[in-house]
C-alpha cells in the first residue's frame, strides 16, 4: 500500500501546475508535451509521488 508523502502547498502546487500544463496542451499552446501535466495532478490528487517515495523524501506533515 501507498504510504501518502505529498501534503499541504505541494499538493496545491502539483495540482495547479498539472492542470495548467493540460489546459494549455488543450488549447494547442504548448503542444502535446503539455500533456506531462498528467503527472503532477495525479501525484497532487493522489498525496503520492513516486520519486519522493524512491528518495525517502515528504512534504506531509
Amino acid at each position: 500500500m501507498m504510504k501518502t508523502n505529498v501534503g499541504g502547498i505541494d499538493k496545491i502546487l502539483r495540482i495547479v501546475i498539472g492542470v495548467l500544463l493540460i489546459a494549455l496542451a488543450l488549447f494547442g499552446v504548448i503542444g502535446v508535451w503539455g500533456y506531462i501535466g498528467v503527472i503532477p495532478l495525479a501525484t497532487g490528487l493522489f498525496n503520492f509521488c513516486g520519486l519522493y517515495a524512491l528518495l525517502g523524501f515528504s512534504t506531509k506533515k
